[in-house]
Formats: C-alpha cells, structure tokens, sequence
C-alpha cells in the first residue's frame, strides 16, 4: 500500500478508482497472475506515451529557428525520416517503439478478438527494437490468458485515461501508478507479496538514513526494485545526479525480475547489472565490492542449501547451516559484509531474532561485533509488513566507522540503538506505518549521531535512543536488542493535585458505570424481543 502521507488527497483518490477499476476487471483470475498482465500493460502505456512525446518534439523542433534542429524549409518527407530515426530516441533515453506496438494502434484495435495477439506482438517487437535493455523482459502472455479478449479490451481503454507528463516528473502520473498497483498487488497476494514488495516507509527511512549520493548502491535480494527506485529519488529531491550511482541487484524470482527491469526502466534508470539468479547459492557479482547496500532479504530462511556453499569465501564470521532461522539470517548478513567496500555502508530489514541468539550465531554475531562492523540497529513498530508478523528490525552495517575526515565523528567502538517500535500510524487492523515525520525524527537522530552539522547536537533519549559502548555490549553477552540498552521513556511530570485528581477520577468512573448500566440494558431488551429474554 502507498503511503498517505506521500500523496494528496486527489493523488489518492485519482490511484484508488484506478485499482479498482482494474481489481474489478479482474474477476476470479488469481492475484499473481493478473498483476503480470497489468503492469505489462501499464508498461507499455509508459513507453509509448514517451515515444510519442519525443516524436511530437521531433516534429516541432525542425521549425523552430531558436534550436541546433532547425531545417530551413523542412520538407514532409525530411520529418517523416527524422521521427522514425531509431537514434534520435534512444539517445534521449527512450525506448523506440515500433509502429505495431503504440499505444495508438493498440487502442484503434481494443475491441478485437484478436487483441491478445496483438499485444504480444507489441511485446515482441519493443524487446527487439530495445534489446540491450529488454531482452526477455517483457511479458508475452496476453494471446493464452484466461482474461476474454474484452477484459483485455476494458483494461487498454481503462489505462488509457492515464497519461506520461514529461515536463514535470514529480507529476508523473503513469509512473507514480504503475508503483502504486505495485503496492496493491503484493498486498492481494498476500504472503506471497511480500517476496518483492517492501512497504514504501521502510524502503525511505533505509535510504534517509544511508544516503546514497554516489558509488556502486548494491541490493542482493531486489525483488520489484524499490530500493534502487528511492535511492534516485533521494538523489534527485536533493538536487544532486542521480547517475552518480551505478546499480546492481540479483532475483531469484524471474516474474519478479521482469517487474523490477520494467521499473526501473519507465524511471530511466539503468538495468544492465539487475541480473537473475539465487544470491546466496549462485553470487552472481564475486568481486563486487559496494559503497552501499539495500536490502529486504527473505529472512529466517531454512533449507536454503547451505551445504552448496560450505567453503565459501563470504562466512568470514562462521559457516552458517539451513536447519535453524538464523542459518539464513548470518548468510545473508555476512554476505553483505563480504561485498562491502572499504568505506561501504549497510541498511537491510531483519528479523529480531537476529539481534538475540546464542549458540553458533551468538558467537558470529560476538564476532561481527567485536570487528566494529554494526553502526546503528533500529527496533521497527509492529505490522508493518503486509505478510508477515514476525518482529523485525533495521541493521546498519559500517566498514569504516571513522569518518571525521569527510563531516562524520569518529564512532568507533560504538553503536547507536534506536527503539522505534511506538512510532507508527495505524493504517489498518492488521497494518501500520511510518510516517514521514516518524522517518525524519529517526534519520535526523542517526545524523546528528554521526556528527551531521546540520541535524543538530546528539542526545541520549532515554526510552528512544542511545549510544552505546563496546564494553557495555560485552556485559549484555553482545545482544543487540534496543530495549536492552535505551530504557524507559521519563514520564511527564503531573503537577494536578491528589485531591483534585480523585474527584475528577471517581466523576469520570461513574459516569462510565452509567454507560455501561444503559448499555446492559439495551441488550437486555432487545435479547427480550427477539424472544431470549432473561
């Protein structure tokens, strides 16, 4: 689901009717089966729409005497060549899209019974015309699909409402949607959503905390890629250049992989190095060593064929097993040390399981620890992940802790614990969120730990937060959790008098008995009329 907080309220109603629109559509096809149809779609809508925008400019460009693209004269003929030059679009960063495959041709033929066709072979020929970044990317399902050829016909009219808005890309309408019924999905799935879909407020507040201005930004486990995603806002809402990063991520999941390459691609961020593939097993960037990691791994994995990677060179801390929850936990949590580079930096989701055990993964965590390698831990509020109720919580790696020569305070041999499992807003029974003043107060308290000027002086606040030496988690026997180390938050001071307080107390009870007398009674009666008096 989409935060509300990040959008108006005409923004959300606008997304909400769409959803709709196209849930009904839907009828009793399964969940994950019918987003592959409709992202596709919505894709294809995306690319066209940026074609046809760069192909108008082309047409206008020519006679415009102000540009280097002014032709004297130009003829019908010149103009005709120029906007089908397959050049003149992708070095603009747009797809070139085949005449088959617009958006305009698909809606002049929405109605035909031949319609599922005619959509794979616009699939087809936008992979061939954009194989570099396409290549088996997009889905090619529609002419099989159990939706009738006027389901398929509802949905093209239906997303033909939407348009792409270069001119503004904060008001990008298609793009914001296409992430939206990303959203949605993962939460019609259910359990099975959560495989590659991350609630938008813990992707930002990784990011917030992280801040990946540039170098090799690294998720192992991308799922739709919202991570890469909000770095490039991140980047972008702090007027910096977003392609002073360079991206690489691996899926397991090759549904999941073909969403994530189409994200990325209608947000013109490159896809090369999103490759496909089981991190743990089958590593697909050995040398990389990356400036940041972010990430949301399948945690608590067992049986995930740890005896396939026993001499690997990544359990630096201890081989991990697949017969406990933590097995897979450390695996992931080493890998990531692994692939960190010598001033690189960590933020993932985790289970809190990971911050307590004892035994074999007691002793790799004592380890890591005793390496100086844990920067910050964050204990998250309940349900704010749509498949799971597991507690969980964010671990912030470090390769190097002493950064004061670039505006960071030397912060070895310490460790930030913030217990943020209070701060939520209620977004359902079973979903919470943060909200973005929750994630500010968490960023700037991470900030101002690190020495960031401009977030202020850092406190211990008892109950929220607290900086914590390596002598003091070696008396904890090196657990991690917040609660252990924070304490309680100091109550405020109650300056009503006893007298006054009683009295206005016992008022308060009494007339709750009242309520609660008329209440019984109601029922009572109405019991009486149903013929269950008592």
């Amino acid at each position: 689901m989409v935060s509300r907080n990040a959008r108006s309220n005409g923004d959300l109603n606008f997304m909400d009717e769409l959803w709709e629109a196209a849930n009904r559509l839907r009828g009793s096809m399964d969940a994950a089966e019918y987003k592959n149809v409709v992202l596709g779609l919505i894709f294809l809508k995306y690319v066209s729409d940026m074609f046809e925008f760069r192909r108008k400019w082309l047409e206008n460009v020519v006679r415009d005497k102000t540009t280097e693209y002014y032709v004297e004269n130009a003829t019908d003929d010149y103009i005709k060549e120029l906007v089908e030059d397959k050049d003149e679009y992708i070095q603009a960063g747009v797809f070139y899209i085949p005449s088959n495959a617009r958006w305009d041709h698909l809606m002049a033929n929405a109605m035909s019974p031949e319609i599922g066709k005619l959509i794979d072979s616009a699939m087809r020929g936008i992979e061939k015309e954009n194989a570099e970044q396409l290549k088996g990317v997009l889905p090619k399902i529609y002419t099989g699909s159990r939706l009738s050829p006027v389901t398929l016909g509802e949905l093209i009219n239906l997303f033909s409402r939407v348009g792409f808005c270069q001119e503004d890309r904060e008001k990008d309408i298609l793009g914001r949607v296409y992430e939206y019924f990303i959203g949605q999905f993962a939460q019609a799935e259910g359990r099975k959503g959560g495989e590659f879909y991350t609630p938008r407020c813990v992707v930002k507040l990784l990011v917030d905390i992280l801040e990946p201005y540039e170098g090799r930004v690294y998720d192992p486990a991308c799922g739709s890629g919202g991570m890469f995603v909000q770095s490039w806002k991140f980047i972008e809402a702090h007027h910096k250049n977003p392609y002073a990063i360079s991206i690489y991520g691996q899926e397991k999941n090759g549904t999941t992989w073909r969403i994530c390459k189409m994200n990325l691609a209608i947000r013109g961020i490159p896809s090369e190095n999103i490759a496909l593939g089981d991190t743990l097993l089958d590593d697909k960037f050995p040398t990389l060593k990356a400036d940041f990691i972010i990430t949301n791994p399948p945690f608590n994995m067992t049986k995930w064929g740890a005896n396939r990677v026993q001499k690997d060179a990544r359990w630096e801390f201890g081989i991990p097993d697949d017969t406990s929850k933590n097995g897979g936990n450390y695996a992931w949590i080493q890998h990531y040390i692994y692939h960190l580079s010598p001033r690189g930096r960590a933020g993932f989701v985790m289970a809190n399981g990971s911050l307590s055990c004892g035994g074999k993964y007691g002793e790799i965590r004592k380890r890591i620890i005793e390496n100086d390698l844990v920067d910050c831990i964050v204990a998250l509020p309940p349900k704010l992940f749509l498949t799971t109720q597991i507690p969980a919580c964010l671990w912030f790696l470090a390769r190097n802790k002493d950064e004061s020569g670039i505006g960071y305070r030397d912060r070895r041999r310490d460790i930030l614990f913030i217990d943020a499992r209070e701060m939520f807003d209620k977004v359902s029974r079973n979903l919470n969120e943060l909200s973005d003043e929750h994630i500010r107060k968490i960023a700037d308290t991470y900030r101002a730990w690190r020495g960031i000027a401009e977030a202020g002086e850092y406190e211990d606040v008892p109950g929220f937060c607290k900086a914590v030496t390596l002598e003091e988690i070696r008396k904890h026997n090196y657990i991690l959790t917040p609660g252990s180390y924070v304490g309680i938050a100091e109550e405020e001071e109650d300056d009503e008098p006893f007298e006054q307080k009683m009295v206005r107390l016992t008022k308060q009870l009494a007339e709750q008995f009242a309520r609660a007398d008329e209440l019984k009674e109601r029922i009572r009666k109405n019991l009486g009329e149903l013929g269950y008096g008592f």
